[in-house]
């Protein structure tokens, strides 16, 4: 049994205006309930209808992003890098859209530690 890994990551919401927004997100991996997929976590005063917003989308689309465009087959969550240290997501929803810029580390880092929980340690894979 693998616990499930949580992780933060400050995001910027990118809007047509000048101000952009700092945004706390959480990250969420759990292999127990879906080894495939990874949730990202908004807080309610970023969502449309005022209440916290999860997305869940394959785990290697989010890796996928991170050196190139990448996005789901119906096309709501979409992920691509910006320059050497950023990367930034597109999410579709019938409420509508939102852009959502990140620093790389965070998500990488994030990531690493997914594929640490699916390999055994040394010592559990020796017996």
């Amino acid at each position: 049994m693998h616990p499930a890994i949580e992780d933060h990551a400050r995001a910027c919401l990118i809007t047509d205006g000048p101000q952009r927004h700092a945004v706390p997100v959480a990250l969420r991996y759990d292999p127990e309930e879906d080894p495939l997929a990874v949730h990202l976590i908004f807080p309610p005063d970023v969502s449309p209808d005022g209440a916290e917003n999860e997305w869940v989308f394959d785990r290697s689309l989010l890796e996928g992003g991170m050196s190139r465009p990448t996005e789901t087959e119906s096309g709501d969550v979409r992920v691509w890098p910006c320059g050497r240290v950023q990367a930034v997501m597109e999410l579709r929803s019938p409420q509508g859209m939102a852009v959502i810029q990140f620093d790389r580390t965070p998500l990488l880092r994030f990531l690493r530690r997914t594929h640490a929980v699916e390999e055994p340690p040394l010592a559990e894979a020796d017996h």
